[in-house]
């Protein structure tokens, strides 16, 4: 129960401060220390950023931080790219889809150094 916490308040505080922290920070931590399969930390992971973005969303919302035109246009296609990712995950390895997840990680850090 401790480490779900942990694993918690980690992707909360990184989703607060970087827009990152259900995927990039939850997913592994609760396959590492939860053991977790992949695709049960997956979905969990989505369950519990969904609590997230609600409360992220409505305390950047009071701040007048949020432009509501281009959350709707980010947000409303990226519906289309939930449903299309979770059939194509049901037929993926969960070997695969760690492989594939820890290369976008790492492209992603190279990335961030190269155009910080």
């Amino acid at each position: 129960m401790l480490r779900l916490v942990a694993v918690g308040a980690a992707g909360g505080a990184l989703s607060a401060l970087f827009g990152v922290g259900g995927g990039v920070v939850m997913v592994p931590l609760l396959i590492l220390l939860c053991g977790y399969t992949s695709r049960t930390a997956t979905a969990t992971s989505l369950a519990a950023i969904a609590i997230i973005a609600l409360w992220g969303t409505v305390t950047y919302g009071l701040l007048g931080n949020v432009d509501w035109g281009l959350a709707a246009l980010v947000g409303i296609p990226a519906l289309l790219g939930v449903v299309v990712g979770v059939r194509v995950r049901a037929r993926i390895s969960a070997v695969l889809i760690s492989r594939v997840f820890a290369v976008v990680l790492v492209a992603s850090a190279v990335l961030l150094v190269v155009n910080p």
